[in-house]
This record gives structure tokens, sequence and C-alpha cells, in this order.
């Protein structure tokens, strides 16, 4: 796949850490059909493997109940009697491992001084040696892993980066992992099994087979979080008709205060709008027809509804050029009355506000004569892959996968998650493990051993039970709106090669539109270059994958 811009980096970054804004496309569409180095890696005209048998691992009984569609499992507290995820440790103490993942933290201390590592390692039954990759040497770094013969056991395609013919590298250099988690002989491994179709098929096949092991995340791709009191000052409600909402917009954008926050890489939350008029998530693939949002009369109208908001001073001013960081300060300071993030921020965004207002998020406004969608997640942060090996190595690494994904109140999780208690948290008046001085250096953000594998996401904030609860009620109300993106796991060769030259046609045209710079009428000419430059071939090639792959 051809490398990303820098705004589409930065926005990655974002999401991947927890933050993102929430233009971002899907992430990690498989690559090249080209055949070489690997051969086709294309689905078309290959019996594809069944994805393993979704089975719910077994643990606490959540205070706030899930739902089939993916309203997530709500825990108001800590689970106070944890379970045991796992009969055995997966390695009897005596094999080594390497590993090698993407960090957004700081370099890990030493194994021979890191009690984190260490208290990992004996559980596992395995000496893990593990490289990190800061997200910013990541692509070239594996680059140059993929091109090389000095492979570690298991790597992490993370963080929404796509690398130059990615699929075939994972085709030719990995083990097909059909035999042993496809169907109903995932059940060796229980755990792994607990993660939801979703993700298996946001991930999606190489050639027909299952290479990767992805790592779930909510359906929810984010929100427009909002000061809940400033809001309903400004005559905010739940569902409000879409002329009510730009009318509250520019109640709540008074005093040098803007009701509506965007950054730089959010593109004034496009994504969101379109998809509350009506328009496809992106790619949409019905009756052999694909449909892209792009060139919908829904985007239009949503370009003209953004563009509206913004000319009544809505918008923050400076909405073209600030940071996604600096947005968020904006927001916590009450400058900005909302702003679009990933759903992996709510907690540091709770954190930042420090109960100067309710955090909350919105609802989708109605727009006459259509019915809103809401932007369904491509289910997961990225995948691992195992190096081709021994049948029994390879199901040792499995078994370590297994044990990392154990589901949250298990044993095991508070481990992976918190570390050891009294050496690095402890539990609060409330039962909810806080982390001390040593857990906040040493812990799964700088060995990030959750992005090889993890287990099924919860609603659970410590510290703020009611923001659970809001959350919870409020993906009640958007999930059964939940639309996906019919192109993920799809390939086509044109949007790998071009996708995010593609990507930056529409941005630019958005903010260019929105901004003002330029006339509604001009985006004619904006999809007219898109098309042309990708857009028709990528409707073909998608259509075609698409049939193979139903």
């Amino acid at each position: 796949m051809s490398g990303s811009s820098m705004s589409r980096r930065t926005l990655l970054r974002s999401i991947a850490v927890g933050g993102a804004a929430v233009a971002a496309p899907s992430l990690l569409t498989a690559c090249s059909t080209e055949s070489g180095g690997g051969g086709s890696v294309s689905n078309a005209n290959k019996k594809a493997a069944p994805w393993p048998t979704y089975t719910p691992a077994k643990g606490p009984k959540p205070d706030l109940a899930p739902s089939a569609e993916g309203v997530q499992p709500g825990f108001t507290k800590y689970p106070q009697k944890l379970i045991e995820a796992t009969a055995e440790k997966p390695g009897t103490g005596k094999q080594k491992i390497k590993v090698m993942t993407i960090t957004y933290g700081t370099p890990p201390k030493p194994v021979g001084s890191n009690k984190y590592w260490q208290a990992m390692n004996e559980a596992l039954g395995v000496e893990v040696e593990f490289s990190v990759v800061p997200d910013a040497d990541f692509r070239s770094k594996m680059s140059t892993l993929m091109s090389g013969d000095d492979l570690p056991d298991m790597i992490n395609f993370g963080g929404g980066y796509v690398l130059p013919r990615e699929s075939q590298f994972v085709k030719s250099r990995c083990a097909d992992l059909s035999e042993h988690l496809s169907g109903d002989a995932v059940k060796d491994y229980p755990n792994l099994a607990n993660i939801p179709t979703y993700a298996w098929e946001g991930m999606g096949r190489v050639a027909g087979r299952i290479y990767g092991l992805p790592i779930e995340r909510a359906k929810v791709q984010g929100a427009m979080f909002i000061n809940r009191e400033a809001f309903d000052k400004a005559g905010y409600k739940p569902g409000m008709a879409a002329a009510d909402f730009q009318t509250m917009a520019k109640e709540a954008s008074q005093n040098k205060k803007y009701g509506l926050g965007a950054s730089s890489v959010g593109f004034f939350g496009y994504l969101y709008h379109a998809m509350w008029h009506g328009a496809p998530n992106q790619w949409q693939i019905k009756n052999g027809k694909v449909t892209d949002m792009y060139g919908t009369d829904e985007f239009r109208a949503a370009l003209e509804f953004m563009s509206k908001m913004r000319k009544a001073g809505s918008y923050n001013s400076d909405a073209t050029s600030i940071s996604q960081v600096d947005l968020k300060t904006q927001f916590y300071n009450g400058t900005v009355r909302s702003m679009t993030d990933g759903w992996g921020a709510v907690i540091s965004n709770a954190q930042g506000i420090k109960d100067e207002f309710t955090l909350d998020a919105a609802v989708p406004y109605v727009v006459d004569g259509a019915t809103p969608v809401y932007q369904q997640n491509r289910g997961c942060f990225g995948y691992t892959v195992i190096k081709k090996a021994s049948k029994d190595r390879v199901k040792l690494m499995l078994r370590v996968l297994d044990w990392l994904a154990s589901p949250f109140g298990s044993k095991e999780y508070e481990l992976m998650h918190s570390g050891v208690e009294g050496t690095h948290f402890a539990y609060d008046k409330n039962g909810d493990p806080i982390p001390n001085s040593l857990g906040l250096v040493e812990n799964r953000t700088n060995l990030p051993f959750a992005y090889l594998m993890d287990a099924p996401q919860p609603l659970y904030f410590p510290g703020f039970p009611d923001l659970t609860k809001r959350l919870h009620t409020w993906e009640q109300a958007v999930v059964p709106n939940l639309v996906r993106d019919d192109h993920w796991g799809l390939m086509s060769d044109t949007y790998n090669r071009q996708g995010a030259s593609m990507q930056q046609i529409i941005e630019d045209g958005v903010t260019a539109i929105v901004s003002g710079r330029k006339k509604l009428s001009d985006w004619d000419a904006v999809y007219q270059k898109w098309q042309a430059q990708g857009g028709s071939k990528s409707h073909d090639e998608f259509a075609k994958e698409y049939e193979a792959a139903h």
C-alpha cells in the first residue's frame, strides 16, 4: 500500500492512543492483489476458511448488560472476586519467544529491573524478548523487518498504518492459522474464542485463509463528546431536529466560546454529519452495487449543513489549524463545548476535565426524510501474526495469545492491565485498582503486551461510575443505527496503492468548502478528481472481491 499523508498519520496516531478525531477512514485494508513475493492474496475464487466459532468467555456479571448488536457490558465498579481464565501457564518456563509491537509510551526498563515484565514472564511461563517500535519509526522499521530474514516469533501490525505488500509478506512468511482457529478449532483457545466475529471480519482473510488474530475494539468508532451543562443551557435535546441542532450550536457559541470544536485532523467532524444525514459509512456494497459516501446527495447536504454552522460562528475559528491535542485542552477548559474524538479516549477526557462539567456524548440529530446512521468501527486496533514454525511452536504462541486475551474480571487481565498488587497498584476505597508511581512507569503502555492481544473491552472507567452509566445509555441509543464500512476485509489493488492520496483529496475538499475557501458547487470537481484518481476502479475491484467473499 502507499504511504499515508502527514495529516492521516497524525490522525492514526491519535486513534491508536485512544484519542482519534472522527474522520478516520478504514485503517487496515489488506494489501495489493498483485502476485509475486507470496503470490496472489486476493480472496476471489478462494474457498474461505470459516471464522472462529464465537464462544463468550466466563466472567463476572456486568452491572449493565451488553447487547448482541454491540452495546458493551458496563461495570460501575471493579469485580470483587476475580476468576482464573487459564488452567495452566502457556509455557514450561524454559521457552524463549521474541515479539514486536508498536508503542506510544516511553522505552521500557530492562527486564532485569522491570518487575512488571518479570511478573508477566512468570505468569506466561516463557521468557519474552520484547522489541517495541515507536509510532514515528513504525513504518520504516517494519519495512526493514519485512525485507530481512530475522523475524520475531510474533509481530503486531497495529496503529492503523498500511505497509507496502503487507499481505504478501503475511502469506509468504507467516503461519497459516486456519487449522488452529477456524470454526470449532478455536475452542482449544477459549479466550481467543471470546473475540467477537466482527473483529475477525474487520481484519479480513488473505487468499481465503486466516493468518492473523485481531486485537478487538468496540464497535463504536468514536463520539461527539459534549459539555452537557453548556449544551443543555443552549437547548440541546438528544435526537433533536437538525435545524434545532444548528440553532443550539449557535446559541452555545457566545463570548469567544464555540459550540462545535474541530481540529486539523477532524475535518469539521464530517463523517458524523454525513452519516447523520443518511450517507453510507464510506463504502456500501449491496446487490453487487458499490456506493461510496462522497458522491451521495446526503454527503452534499452534510457539507452544506456544516458550512452554514461555520458561517454562523459555531465552529472554533482555528478549526483548520489547531491540533487534536490542543483542541482537547480547549474542550477541557470550556472554550469549545464539544469535540469529536475516538472511543478509547473516554477515560483520558474524563480525567482531563477534572469534574469541571459533565462529560457526555451527543445522540445524532434527525434530518427530515433521512435515517441517521452511526459509524461502526472496524472492530480491531490491528492484528498479530506468527512466524512460520513447527506446529508445536505455533501452538505455544497461540497459548500465549490466549492468555493475553483473558477477559475483564480475571486475575490474568488484572496482571496485564494493572500489574502486581502492592508493587504497581493498590485498591482504593471503592475497590478500583489505582496505579502507584512504579505502576505509572512499568505498565502495558510502555511494555505493550496488550497490543499483541487483549480481551474484548468493557465499559469500565475507574473513579467515574456515572460516566459508565451515561455512555451505556448512549450506546443503547446509537448502536442500533451502527452501519459497517463494507470494504473492510476486502482487497482492491487500486485502493491499497492510492487510498491515502484519494483520502487526501476528500479531506482537502471538505476543509476548503466548509471553511468557505470554496463553494459547495465545487464539490463536483473534487469528487470527479477522486473518481479519476482511483475511486472508479476501486468500485469495480471491491465489487468483485465482495462477490467472492459472499
